[in-house]
């Protein structure tokens, strides 16, 4: 069981304790998606923490897009409520990078393909690309990152 999984089901029990509705029924409903996700399929699966983080990122947008529903449908309460879901959620998120840290992960990518003796143009943006999403993955935009890429390139 991934460590991710682990903490969430420990949650669990401390949100009892603490008499957390709010708190409890999300890590539940989590929680639920997650068995749904594992063993939706022809073979049960175990989700890794990178797979549980994305999952929860997911979450995390969902019940965000759906406060911003109900604020403009004037239902202030029932939007607080949904941000206070998204909020416990991101709880659990890795810490997001900013774009200056981004920019220094592409900068010693690009620096470590220049010395192995790569020249570098537009299009090796790929194998930039590659080793960045890795060590960036899940904690900064996908799409922010290709666009310092290129312009690093460029």
């Amino acid at each position: 069981m991934s460590t991710l999984k682990q903490r969430l089901h420990a949650d669990v029990v401390v949100h009892m304790k603490d008499r957390n509705k709010t708190a409890l029924t999300t890590v539940r409903n989590v929680l639920g998606e997650i068995e749904t996700r594992e063993k939706s399929g022809k073979t049960p699966i175990e989700l890794d923490d990178t797979q549980v983080t994305a999952l929860l990122q997911k979450e995390a947008a969902k019940r965000r897009d759906t406060a911003r529903i109900y604020t403009d449908a004037g239902e202030a309460e029932r939007a607080a409520a949904e941000i206070a879901e998204a909020e416990v959620i991101e709880a659990y998120l890795p810490k997001m990078l900013t774009p200056a840290e981004v920019e220094d992960i592409v900068d010693e990518a690009i620096a470590a393909l220049k010395a192995s003796g790569q020249e570098l143009t537009i299009r090796q943006m790929g194998a930039v690309m590659k080793p960045v999403t890795a060590k960036v993955a899940g904690r900064f935009d996908g799409k922010a990152v290709s666009e310092i890429v290129r312009t690093r390139l460029a």
